[in-house]
């Protein structure tokens, strides 16, 4: 049952994150890309601080210095993601974000000299072709948007790479609420100094903010923190991975998205590539039991 509860846990982390690239496009409307992420940050991280108020005895020097190096990197991804869908659909944003699975062995390689197996590698060439077709331009070019979403994703993938080495010797709860902290803190002054301080607000602003902040990034961080203790990691890696999917149906259902066949046959390569890159443990088995 432990197990089960787990997956589901991923399950709703991966709807919040899909939902979430809708949130933050109809977000862009009413505020600028400090504000949004300023704004959903610094709600999030008051929220976390009161409902987990008995982490913040765990936050430690080692928890906070790391916590804010998570922070950092969590601002600078955000950022990209939400520069991003400035110039590109939600759905582009989420697949090309998703590919963040497939860098994180690269990340390995370059700090600890693991070297890549076949799996890897053939994810890799197949997420390569899939971004082709689903970003490239008739004059074989890649827009703005597609290109930050790309960048997004690296930062993502040191994200996900260190978040796994810190929780294993510290809370990972006190390290989220750090985190939140930090990312909101840099937010802030991105707001300050382009001369952004919010002076008035919407109805429909306010409220998106409220959705990004409890849903996207609250119950979401939550749901995957807790769910990871019961999940099997890589059934994990595989389910948060569909928040790709999550976003281009949100993207069609609530935005009027229209996707051609080549976006579609696009999206569906780079998925291909994140399954073979989490399944590879099962490929391995199959292969020495065979």
């Amino acid at each position: 049952m432990k197990k089960y509860k787990g997956e589901l846990l991923m399950i709703i982390t991966a709807v919040m994150w899909g939902s979430g690239f809708v949130g933050m496009s109809v977000g862009l409307e009413h505020w600028s890309v400090m504000q949004l992420m300023a704004l959903r940050f610094t709600l999030a991280t008051i929220l976390l601080a009161i409902i987990f108020n008995k982490k913040l005895r765990l936050i430690s020097k080692s928890v906070f210095w790391k916590g804010s190096i998570l922070g950092a990197v969590l601002f600078i991804a955000f950022t990209l993601q939400t520069l991003g869908l400035e110039y590109t659909t939600p759905s582009k944003n989420a697949f090309l974000t998703a590919i963040n699975v497939i860098i994180v062995p690269i990340i390995a390689y370059i700090i600890y000299k693991r070297r890549f197996d076949r799996f890897e590698i053939l994810a890799a060439v197949i997420a390569i072709v899939g971004i082709g077709f689903l970003s490239l331009q008739n004059s074989f070019t890649i827009n703005l948007g597609d290109m930050l979403s790309i960048l997004c994703a690296f930062a993502f993938a040191f994200d996900i790479f260190y978040t796994n080495v810190f929780v294993k010797k510290e809370d990972a709860l006190a390290l989220t609420i750090v985190q939140f902290f930090v990312a909101s803190i840099f937010s802030w002054i991105g707001v300050l100094a382009l001369g952004e301080i919010p002076t008035s607000a919407s109805v429909e602003g306010v409220l998106t903010i409220i959705f990004l902040a409890v849903f996207c990034t609250l119950i979401a961080y939550v749901c995957q923190n807790i769910g990871m203790q019961y999940a099997d990691p890589t059934k994990s890696a595989l389910i948060l991975s569909t928040e790709s999917i999550f976003g281009t149906f949100f993207s069609v259902l609530l935005l009027g998205e229209i996707l051609t066949g080549r976006m579609i046959f696009g999206c569906c390569l780079i998925f291909t590539a994140i399954i073979i890159a989490e399944v590879k443990p099962s490929f391995k088995k199959s292969i020495i039991n065979a």
